[in-house]
C-alpha cells in the first residue's frame, strides 16, 4: 500500500462526498475522514487511524485538505 498513489477527489456538488482512488482502482466515495479511513485501512493500512490519514504524505488531496467535505455553496 505504501508504494500505491491515493487520490482523494474535490467534494462532489450534488451532496458532497469525495471520490477516493488508490492507483486504478476507485474504492468508493468518503463522506468524511473517517470513511477515508476506513477505506485506507481495508485497502492494506491496518494500524492507520485519522491523524495518521489527515497527515500523510501518501495522500494526494485535490480541491481542499482533510478538513473539506462538501462543496463550497
Amino acid at each position: 500500500m505504501a508504494e500505491q498513489r491515493v487520490i482523494v477527489y474535490p467534494p462532489s456538488p450534488e451532496g458532497g462526498g469525495r471520490r477516493v482512488r488508490v492507483d486504478a482502482e476507485i474504492l468508493g466515495i468518503a463522506y468524511s475522514l473517517h470513511d477515508l479511513t476506513v477505506f485506507l485501512q481495508n485497502a492494506g493500512l491496518p494500524g492507520w487511524d485519522e491523524v495518521d490519514v489527515a497527515n500523510s504524505e501518501l495522500i494526494e488531496w485535490h480541491g481542499g485538505g482533510p478538513e473539506v467535505w462538501s462543496a463550497p455553496r
